[in-house]
């Protein structure tokens, strides 16, 4: 079976892109982890593409996923006056 490392390590190679470093592949499953844990399984691979989309490092898109608030599951009352 092929390992994670040389699965990305292919993969990269076939994009044209470099590996990623090992810091890059920490903050990169931090933010999945996050991403998942704030919301359902499924957003730890969209919330990759999204940063990776949006050009941002992923240091940068790590604080911007810490930084929100986990949602609530209430529908949204809209706004009180």
């Amino acid at each position: 079976m092929t390992t994670a490392e040389e699965w990305v390590a292919g993969f990269s190679r076939r994009l044209g892109l470099a590996e990623p470093g090992e810091e890059e592949v920490v903050r990169i499953l931090d933010l999945a982890r996050v991403a998942a844990h704030q919301s359902e399984r499924r957003a730890a691979p969209l919330a990759c593409w999204l940063a990776a989309t949006a050009g941002l490092s992923p240091e940068e898109a790590l604080g911007v996923a810490e930084s929100l608030e986990p949602l609530s599951t209430e529908a949204d009352p809209g706004p009180t006056t």
